[in-house]
């Protein structure tokens, strides 16, 4: 037979969509030539399937060889293709048999050798092979993916560890190992919130903010506890469930960081300061995802916020709206999540000591509006919660002693969060606009406060649902059915500009 024909999946973005690999083999000149829009990995591979066959055992035959990738309009990309280019030829030469191939899928880089390497984003690309329109049932891939790609639970795994095993199964001759989850590692504790000394509104803003998903900004001078609260923030939160964990693990295996043993856990992602719009929203040809994707069901801190590029910032307006970012290149488009919550933290000057107690500031107050500028108001507005975190005097420290602890504040942060699960199918932060109103049911009294407020600060309309949205939080945490106005005049404390007079 001079004709073979096997399916593959490629990935595009988040979508895996389904390859063929077709190779012929034809008189003339010994040659391979590989069409289908490959790109140069892709194109490399004639030389490690060449070396692959050759050190298995089989014949590389010397024949004018043809491996087409269809679609050809679709931009082939890794060595995900090898495996199956390998399988092609030798099934086009008569050396394996050609009538199983149909019925599975294969994807593997190849070593010289004839191993098999692991393969990126081998989650990402079963989870959307199995929920797509041509669903595959059965995919055999590197051994050291297969147990990533049975986290999705979906469709039959098989595992390999060389072109030789492959060969061997297709002939009846041996058997794959089919992938089992592994057993996730033990969570990795997070840091108890017991240990920030101090600081009872900014607990309880990081109380609020992880029972309602909300975005935080937190200010104030050096070593005030803000980088320590952020990181007390995944404690109070509870696991993923079974479809954010998919969602997260999705992404973060498209960038090659996807641990196993880590499944369910909210990723925590701390890009420096210096990260430029590509790293954090995403990009590249072929596009892949950013920081904003990879923290998806999880949290991103921006520490030094203003030290960020201004146009940096600017990106994250979309995302912070929409919970996805939409990459779009001459050739390629691309749409990843990102519902990420976001924590950031930022000095009150330049020189970082205004409101210190020390008074070492010497900052005048045009150099504190230009820093402070540097913030923009879409960005702002888009901030849930802003909080000072001051600076706390030796005696205050000393007589401090820890609060509650994360364990203590997690059963109210889950009983909240599984309320607004059961009310509306999705944490308070997330509502739409023409849901806020349904859901976060005020009373009169709050809602004349909300209007006396939107006045006063002249709140924007974004501003006014954000406000809404943070009351139900709080509202929700007392155990109350409806907004009322200590739960609003609470809300509206925490939106306060921290620009009015520098």
């Amino acid at each position: 037979m001079a004709l073979a024909s096997l399916w593959c999946r490629g990935l595009d973005g988040l979508q895996a969509p389904r390859v063929q690999v077709e190779v012929h083999l034809a008189a003339g000149l010994p040659s391979f030539t590989l069409v289908g829009l490959p790109d140069t990995e892709v194109k490399e591979a004639r030389d490690r399937v060449r070396a692959a066959i050759v050190n298995s055992g089989f014949e590389f035959p010397q024949r004018r060889i043809t491996v087409n990738l269809a679609p050809a309009d679709l931009p082939k990309e890794s060595g995900r293709y090898d495996l199956p280019m390998a399988l092609g030829i030798l099934a086009a030469s008569g050396q394996i048999p050609a009538q199983a191939l149909p019925a599975h899928e294969f994807a593997g880089e190849l070593s010289l050798s004839g191993a098999l390497q692991p393969l990126r984003g081998a989650f990402a690309m079963v989870l959307a092979a199995t929920s797509g329109p041509q669903a595959a049932s059965s995919f055999i891939l590197p051994q050291a993916s297969v147990d990533e790609a049975a986290l999705t639970g979906q469709g039959q795994v098989l595992g390999a560890r060389s072109l030789l095993e492959v060969c061997a199964w297709l002939r009846g001759q041996g058997e794959l190992q089919e992938g089992t989850p592994l057993p996730l590692s033990p969570a990795t504790t997070p840091p108890d919130l017991a240990d920030v000394k101090g600081q009872a509104q900014a607990r309880r803003v990081l109380e609020i903010a992880a029972a309602g998903g909300h975005s935080l900004l937190l200010y104030g001078p050096p070593g005030s506890g803000k980088s320590m609260l952020a990181a007390r923030l995944p404690g109070l939160l509870p696991p993923l469930d079974d479809a954010a964990a998919r969602e997260s693990a999705a992404v973060l295996s498209l960038a090659g960081r996807f641990d196993p043993g880590c499944f369910r856990q909210r990723p925590y992602r701390a890009p420096h300061a210096t990260a430029s719009a590509v790293a954090l929203v995403g990009g590249g040809s072929p596009p892949r995802p950013g920081e904003i994707s990879l923290a998806t069901q999880g949290i991103l801190f921006l520490d030094e916020f203003p030290e960020f590029d201004r146009k940096v910032l600017e990106s994250l307006r979309e995302p912070l709206e929409r919970g996805e970012i939409h990459i779009a290149r001459a050739a390629r488009h691309a749409t990843f999540p990102a519902r990420f919550q976001l924590v950031a933290a930022m000095n009150p000057c330049p020189c970082g000591w205004q409101g210190h107690p020390n008074g070492r500031c010497r900052c005048t107050p045009d150099q504190i509006r230009r820093y402070r500028s540097r913030i923009s108001g879409p960005i702002l507005d888009r901030m849930d919660l802003l909080i000072e975190v001051p600076a706390l005097d030796a005696d205050t420290l000393a007589r401090a002693g820890g609060g509650e602890s994360s364990a203590s504040v997690r059963p109210r942060v889950e009983a909240a969060l599984a309320l607004q699960q059961q009310r509306q199918g999705c944490c308070n932060a997330r509502l739409e606009p023409g849901q806020v109103e349904s859901r976060a049911e005020a009373t009169g009294e709050a809602l004349g406060l909300l209007q006396q407020a939107a006045a006063r600060l002249d709140l924007s309309a974004r501003s006014w649902h954000r406000v809404l949205k943070v009351a139900r939080t709080i509202a929700d945490l007392a155990g109350s059915p409806r907004v009322e106005k200590l739960h609003l005049a609470e809300a509206l404390q925490y939106r306060r500009p921290f620009n009015e007079n520098p």
